[in-house]
């Protein structure tokens, strides 16, 4: 990374330069993601029980900390967050910076039932079809990754293909513009994608200025029942958990208890 360049500069530079090689066809790729069968319903599995939901992620490592798991096994790993109850399960896909693939998402797919995200720097509608068909339900849009127009165009294309999108916000600058969009998925990443530190206090103070009816969801630098409990006072609807699980001497305890949660959701 250089000295005047983000981590998210640097991922999503790369990211694009990987789009600017695909040289697929994307109206075969869009027939194809059109193809694969219905979704599983990741916004409808986040309002499912009166509890606060868990979005378990799949994450070998981080461009911040290194490896976090060096024998994590995919399928062990997915079966054991749906018996823990887990609502849903992200699988991050970026291989450069995360150590993630296409491939664990279909793995996750083949062994599991319930709704998957595909956790990626989305930078290409070929992105979008790729998500469809390796078996993801729903996918994230970073509004600090793309422009005001990618956001958009990239929404519009996931619904129309029965994804559920997330739309990933740092400020109240990115609110106005993901509710702009008509977002119904917004999710408040307290991790600046700058510097990759972490604010406990970004989901708070963000979650009042968001309406009534919009799923929210709290990521990032979430690691006891005590936070959670707390996300769940403020009413969100998920939190999605990676590294506290994947390094967790007891997983199962840990996700089990927070998907217990009470969530005092506003639901107009």
């Amino acid at each position: 990374m250089s000295p005047k360049a983000t981590y998210l500069d640097n991922i999503v530079a790369h990211h694009r330069e990987l789009a600017r090689r695909d040289e697929r066809d994307r109206r075969m790729l869009a027939r194809k993601a059109m193809q694969v069968p219905s979704c599983r319903g990741f916004a409808r599995a986040l309002n499912s029980q009166p509890t606060l939901a868990v979005i378990a992620e799949i994450k070998r490592k981080s461009p911040s900390k290194g490896i976090l798991s060096e024998s994590l096994d995919v399928r062990e790993l997915a079966r054991r967050y749906q018996s823990s109850n887990a609502a849903a399960i992200s699988v991050l896909t970026d291989e450069k910076y995360f150590g993630g693939s296409l491939i664990d998402l279909e793995e996750v797919r083949e062994c599991t039932s319930v709704p998957l995200l595909r956790k990626d720097f989305t930078v290409s509608v070929s992105d979008i079809y790729d998500a469809k068909i390796a078996g993801a339900d729903a996918i994230l849009l970073i509004v600090g990754a793309v422009t005001n127009g990618e956001l958009r165009t990239f929404y519009d294309e996931a619904m129309g293909l029965g994804l559920d999108v997330i739309v990933e916000i740092h400020s109240i600058a990115d609110l106005d513009i993901a509710l702009e969009i008509g977002s119904k998925i917004i999710g408040i990443n307290q991790r600046d994608l700058t510097t990759f530190k972490v604010d406990p206090q970004r989901a708070e103070l963000i979650s009042s200025k968001i309406p009534a009816g919009i799923y929210k969801i709290a990521e990032s630098g979430i690691t006891s029942i005590d936070q959670a409990v707390r996300l769940g006072e403020l009413g969100f609807d998920a939190v999605l958990i990676g590294e506290a699980l994947v390094t967790s001497n007891d997983m199962t305890n840990l996700l089990s208890n927070m998907a217990a949660i009470p969530t005092y959701r506003a639901r107009t």
